[in-house]
């Protein structure tokens, strides 16, 4: 359970809840959610939908309001060619609706890639630190984990993922690029050596991409064609601003798509989901041109860091990880200034997301004082 702080506490279940052996000493997942004015712990994109963009969700979903008697469209089919075409513009590709499978978040695709080709008997392997919901719902769904180290700064090591795939003979493998919470990216080339070690033993390589917009390396559906045993997920939380409306989605051969249907749950994604994201396609452009104010940002925030003596890893992400001597005492002293940033749990590193130049002033601001540095130098 999550107390009012936002820590997570174990629970003592009572005797006569019959919660399953392995989810006993279980913490759910989440974020400390904290009354502060800088934000900057859940790598939400600070900027809102502009007043033009407001105005046609609110048509849209006007104009649903007189049909919610109705199911919705069961196969999202004019969301999924949109967000095709979308692709397709930004990778130079030739997808259609069917190769992509939408959802309430990329959470909800990746348990369905668990429930279609995980489960009892099965395994998966990740390189980890990576983002946490992989082995939280591997463990949910009964499949076995296997972990696998990243080195150095936080990068994969081919050779070692190589042995332990053969070794093991997972059926999933789960990559995140660019990696959360390390904002750590892998390179396409690496992608397509780790898709062929994975079709060797008839795996699935799951590409998790909910950070791909922010960054300069191609996008893995370029080697879907080539590799039709990778799989792509993607969000519109990220680049699009829209973490509340949830939707995920995937890319894939048309053949996994198929085997999405088989685990779905009936009218999965509301009518109101469905249309609020097509407004928000529409919107692309505009949206995206935020993506690059974000990563201009955090180009200026990695120097002034760097000025205060403060060492940032690279990112290709809407976040980064920076060093810390004292995660805790310093995510504290963070705090009592009104800045929220976020503990991972990795030594000597604290993760702050790419927040609006206010913000991110701000976080300078209170990082220094924190630190007993002039902010001005």
């Amino acid at each position: 359970m999550t107390t009012n702080n936002g820590e997570n506490k174990r629970a003592k279940w009572p005797a006569w809840l019959p919660l399953r052996d392995d989810l006993q000493d279980q913490v759910p997942y989440g974020a400390p959610q904290l009354n502060v004015s800088t934000r900057l712990n859940t790598n939400e994109n600070p900027f809102g939908p502009n007043k033009t963009l407001v105005k046609d969700l609110e048509s849209a979903i006007s104009e649903i309001g007189a049909r919610l008697n109705r199911y919705p469209d069961r196969d999202a089919i004019e969301l999924r060619r949109t967000l095709a075409q979308y692709l397709n513009q930004l990778s130079d590709t030739r997808f259609s609706e069917a190769n992509i499978w939408a959802a309430n978040g990329s959470n909800e695709v990746i348990q369905s890639i668990f429930l279609a080709f995980g489960g009892s008997g099965r395994s998966a392997v990740g390189f980890e630190p990576s983002y946490s919901m992989h082995h939280n719902i591997a463990r949910v769904t009964g499949t076995s984990w296997i972990r696998v180290d990243r080195v150095g700064d936080f990068v994969i090591d081919i050779e070692s993922a190589h042995r332990t795939i053969a070794a093991e003979k997972p059926s999933l493998i789960f990559l995140t690029t660019p990696n959360n919470p390390t904002g750590t990216i892998t390179a396409i080339n690496d992608i397509r050596t780790l898709g062929r070690i994975c079709a060797e033993v008839n795996a699935l390589l799951v590409v998790d991409e909910a950070y791909q917009e922010f960054s300069p390396e191609p996008s893995a559906i370029t080697l879907i064609d080539e590799l039709p045993n990778i799989i792509v997920c993607r969000t519109m939380s990220k680049a699009f601003a829209f973490a509340g409306a949830r939707v995920g989605y995937l890319v894939a051969n048309p053949a996994v798509i198929e085997a999405m249907l088989l685990v779905r749950l009936p009218y999965h994604l509301s009518s109101a989901t469905q249309a609020l994201a097509l407004v928000a396609l529409a919107y692309s452009r505009e949206l995206l041109a935020n993506v690059a104010h974000l990563s201009r940002e955090r180009v200026r925030i990695r120097k002034e860091l760097e000025r205060l003596g403060v060492e940032t890893l690279t990112s290709g992400a809407n976040f980064f990880l920076f060093h810390a001597v004292d995660p805790k005492s310093l995510w504290q002293a963070l705090l009592a200034e009104d800045v929220l940033v976020r503990d991972v749990a990795l030594p000597h590193y604290l993760r702050a997301t790419v927040g609006s130049p206010q913000e991110n002033d701000r976080f300078i601001a209170a990082l220094s004082k924190a630190l007993g540095i002039s902010a001005t130098g």
